[in-house]
């Protein structure tokens, strides 16, 4: 017996060997291993993010990034390309021939990832969520005209604002706030601003793992209502230092990298230059720009901004800092945005003009000194810049010495990012970097910002003399329910403040991508903040 037994548990342990050796031979399962030993890992990608991805609540904003936000929450209405807007949640709608009342009809059959459905009870409930905390999304137009929404019917919802606002439709189709939760994320009180219960969306990707700082884990929502992307996976490992997430992906540990700084320009250069990756840059969607303090006595005299801008040479000044990522912006807003192909005259490098500029504005240049004085005052400025950024800081010195030579002496301080903000908005500055929106905010959101009072860009226009004129245009267009009259009026709008040189446009910002062998399309999203995942298609 007991030899009997001894045999069956020798059987038994060979009988598990082989199929253990078998189960590590078959394809099936989570991953097979190639010749080199490597795992293909399917239908999926992995790429890397600075910071981690947060709580995923569509209603607030950090620690929550956009690029998780858009994967699984949706707009009534998209953003494309060349600002085109289309239905999206929303399959249809209708305006008011006053412009106060959008009625949306509701795309039918939608359904959150929990298999609840979208309705206009649910579209309500977050507006309702939303304009609880009214004041922490009113630099959002819409929010701030925003008098209530009503339902109409099951798919019919109607949104009454108390002015008309042209831009009401590009600003719901931002990533954030105005994106649809679920019944089943939502607290007891309703409050979003304390917290979410569950990023329950209705958009083609699910948050399926996540750990805090490591990485986060999205799976393709099997029920999604629309086009499902071809990937099944994407995992976002949080790498906080660039040149760690180019090591990675050196190491073939990342598919890509992708967005706005998050590589090097350097980095960037050497891997296209290598041969063995594909690289790519996006249409502008910022603009890097100087802004100019008129409150400032001597930035007052609109001659001396003119010398300013005409005293650098920005074509070199971006080639050298940016490696050609970036490319010398002549308007202050790039032309890929609605109402922005507008005539405008480029302010080109020019020594002697800007000397002369200055000259006539009575800022000398005494004899054996280098500083530009007038009335016993030197011509002296200071430009602050958020110090952890290289490109601010390299652009910064750049300016220092190019004014030299025109005898303007330049201070510059690197501060804390929420310092530089907070000077901004204080007015405490002479100069200081500026960035606008991108799409879908721009152009309405810029222009609004140059009208609306504290945060200091307003303040910084205050002592041009058409600024109440500025001021009345931009009402006049955000309230225009013509497209020809608001045309009309974006191009005096830009044209003015081309003219008056209190925004020094520099260079135009690019989002850039870097991505392994493995992918065969990308194409970079319309709107600045949403995700690309969607139209990546890998080899098979």
């Amino acid at each position: 017996m007991k030899n009997v037994q001894k045999k069956m548990l020798l059987f038994i342990a060979a009988l598990l060997l082989v199929s253990g050796f078998l189960a590590g031979c078959s394809s099936e399962g989570s991953g097979s291993t190639t010749e080199s030993g490597t795992e293909e890992k399917g239908n999926t990608i992995t790429m890397s993010w600075p910071r981690d991805i947060g709580t995923m609540n569509p209603h607030v904003y950090n620690p929550s990034q956009l690029i998780g936000q858009s994967m699984i929450y949706e707009p009534l209405v998209s953003y494309e390309e060349g600002g085109e807007l289309k239905p999206h949640l929303a399959e249809s709608w209708e305006i008011s021939e006053d412009g106060k009342e959008y009625t949306f009809k509701l795309r039918e059959g939608v359904k959150f990832s929990d298999g609840t459905p979208f309705n206009a009870e649910i579209v309500k409930k977050n507006f309702d969520a939303i304009m609880k905390n009214a004041t922490s999304h009113s630099w959002l137009g819409v929010i701030n005209v925003l008098e209530k929404t009503e339902v109409v019917d099951d798919l019919t919802l109607k949104m009454v604002l108390k002015e008309p606002y042209y831009p009401a439709l590009q600003d719901l189709a931002v990533v954030r706030p105005v994106r649809f939760l679920g019944e089943a994320g939502f607290p007891e009180d309703g409050d979003t601003s304390k917290g979410i219960t569950n990023p329950v969306g209705t958009g083609p990707w699910l948050l399926d793992e996540y750990k805090k700082d490591e990485y986060a884990v999205f799976k393709r929502n099997p029920d999604y209502w629309g086009e499902s992307p071809e990937l099944e996976q994407v995992t976002v490992k949080i790498i906080p230092d660039a040149e760690t997430r180019v090591m990675a992906f050196e190491k073939g540990e990342l598919d890509l990298i992708y967005g706005e700084g998050a590589i090097s320009m350097d980095s960037f250069n050497q891997l296209k230059e290598s041969g063995e990756y594909t690289t790519d840059l996006s249409d502008p969607v910022g603009t890097r720009s100087l802004l100019l303090n008129s409150t400032n006595e001597k930035l007052a005299d609109l001659q001396v901004r003119q010398a300013l801008q005409h005293g650098f040479n920005k074509q070199a000044m971006v080639e050298g800092i940016t490696l050609g990522l970036e490319e010398k912006a002549d308007n202050i807003l790039s032309t890929n945005f609605p109402y922005t192909n507008v005539d405008v005259n480029p302010v080109e490098y020019d020594v002697e003009k800007a000397a002369a500029l200055l000259d006539k504005a009575g800022w000398k240049l005494p004899s054996g000194k280098t500083v530009r004085e007038k009335d016993g005052q030197a011509l002296e400025f200071e430009l602050i810049y958020d110090k952890t950024d290289p490109i601010q800081k390299s652009m910064a010195e750049t300016l220092q010495a190019e004014w030299s030579a025109i005898g303007v002496k330049l201070n510059i301080t690197g501060l804390e990012l929420t310092v530089q903000i907070e000077r901004r908005k204080s007015g405490n500055f002479d100069i200081d970097f500026w960035y606008n929106y991108g799409a879908p905010y721009d152009p309405h959101s810029f222009i609004n910002i140059v009208a609306e009072k504290g945060w200091g860009v307003s303040e910084a226009h205050s002592a041009l003399p058409m600024k109440e004129e500025l001021n009345q245009q931009v009402n006049d267009t955000l309230a225009s329910t013509d497209e020809a009259e608001r045309q009309q009026l974006y191009g005096s709008i830009l044209g003015t403040l081309q003219e008056q040189s209190v925004f020094v446009p520099i260079s135009y910002i690019k989002k850039s991508v870097v991505y392994q062998n493995n992918i065969t399309e990308f194409k970079f999203p319309a709107n600045r903040d949403e995700h690309p995942f969607n139209e990546i298609k890998i080899k098979q």
